[in-house]
């Protein structure tokens, strides 16, 4: 009898794969039963809104491993399986065909839904969201055909969607309620940077606008903004965020808020269960609280920490939140957290109006978040060394090109 503990994985997706290639890494023999609801085999979101649906990327470039590699590494991948309940007392884990999988410990890689609009019309023909991969396939299909899109948020999502259908050849509308694109993640005065960025591809952006109703006979022909503007529409795309998929662990009695709350070891007060990913909250020691993030890095980054704690040893998890986004010929990426206090300060350095920069969010002359545009050369990574040092800055140094980044880097 093979005495090797079990370890379950809920949630086939890139944090549930690299959990996985982890426990084998670090010598965990025993059994490791990877379930997802999908029937593809786990790969990364990222391309679903930039190079798999523009088709510059094949789709074998989205999958994290390989169909062998399960196989070798004896990981048991069962997919287009849901698990309805997570037994915390008898130890198991019951799927949707009445199985139940004994385990050790389990970890929670159940992700994010994305948040639906309740509209009359909503349910009609030809409005999209963007989440799995036939999601993208879909709307590959609809942006090859050209024609009029008009995409509801002008977030990540909504964003990337808007580039990839300009640069198919369609006429693209945006609405989102906000004054500016990407309020929330950036402020007003990136926000507008972006906002440029789309009106000179030929956007039509409708800002301070919201969405009332979506017409149509079957197949959506037209989108009505609340100020009664009507927009022709052959195809809708919605991004107005995503939902974190808390129920098996609510139904569990796991603590819920925003996401599973797990501690810096990615434990929830089970210590047998664990959460990772877009529906994990989680204490973070450099900034003394829980935080919950829906990035590509997050699952990346998190997945190996959970593996190792899972493994019991001691680890915290503590990246500073990462994205990146690439829309036209801009390439960025962002680390930090503006946080709910807010910043008092946005430094530029470099050519905003040529699209390469970095960009700093200061509070009390400390540098809190920061991004780089098209400055690969250089990286992110002075950007996290400058976070993470904490130190005051002088802002008008900071905005010098002569002057080094590491120069502002204090022992």
């Amino acid at each position: 009898m093979n005495k090797e503990p079990t370890y379950v994985i809920v949630g086939a997706s890139l944090a549930g794969a690299v959990a996985a290639q982890t426990l084998r890494e670090q010598g965990f023999a025993g059994r490791i039963v990877l379930i997802g609801d999908e029937t593809e085999f786990p790969y990364e979101r990222p391309p679903l809104s930039k190079g798999y649906l523009l088709g510059t990327d094949e789709r074998a470039k989205i999958y994290v491993h390989d169909e062998s590699w399960y196989a070798e590494r004896a990981v048991e991948l069962l997919l287009g399986r849901h698990v309805t309940v997570l037994d915390r007392g008898a130890h198991e884990v019951e799927l949707d065909t009445g199985e139940r999988i004994g385990y050790a410990k389990v970890l929670l890689a159940t992700g994010a839904t994305p948040r639906r609009l309740r509209l009359p019309g909503a349910d009609l023909e030809g409005v999209h969201y963007l989440r799995r991969v036939e999601d993208s396939d879909r709307l590959r299909q609809t942006i090859r055909a050209g024609g009029r899109i008009v995409v509801v948020g002008a977030g990540w999502i909504g964003l990337e969607t808007a580039a990839a259908a300009r640069e198919s050849g369609c006429e693209v509308t945006v609405i989102d309620p906000q004054p500016a694109p990407l309020s929330a993640a950036l402020g007003s005065e990136m926000g507008a940077f972006f906002a440029g960025l789309h009106l000179r591809h030929g956007v039509d952006l409708r800002l301070s606008h919201t969405v009332t109703e979506f017409r149509g006979a079957g197949r959506v022909t037209s989108v009505l903004a609340g100020n009664g503007a009507e927009f022709a529409a052959d195809a809708v795309i919605v991004g107005i965020g995503a939902i974190p998929n808390i129920e098996l662990a609510e139904q569990a009695g796991l603590s819920c808020d925003n996401g599973i709350v797990v501690d810096e070891m990615l434990c929830t007060l089970d210590p047998d269960v664990y959460a990772v990913g877009d529906v994990a909250n989680s204490y973070r020691p450099f900034y003394g609280g829980h935080l919950r993030t829906e990035h590509w890095a997050n699952a990346l980054h998190g997945a190996p920490f959970a593996a190792q704690a899972m493994l019991g040893q001691r680890v915290a998890y503590d990246k500073l939140p990462y994205f990146f986004t690439d829309q036209y010929d801009v390439g960025m990426e962002f680390s930090g957290w503006i946080g709910p206090n807010g910043y008092d300060r946005l430094v530029t350095r470099g050519d905003v109006a040529g699209q390469a920069f970095h960009a700093f969010w200061l509070a009390d002359d400390r540098v809190v978040a920061g991004m780089q545009v098209n400055l690969w050369d250089d990286g992110i990574a002075p950007v996290e060394e400058l976070i993470r040092n904490r130190q005051p800055v002088d802002p008008e140094r900071l905005a010098d090109v002569s002057v080094p980044l590491a120069a502002h880097v204090m022992a």
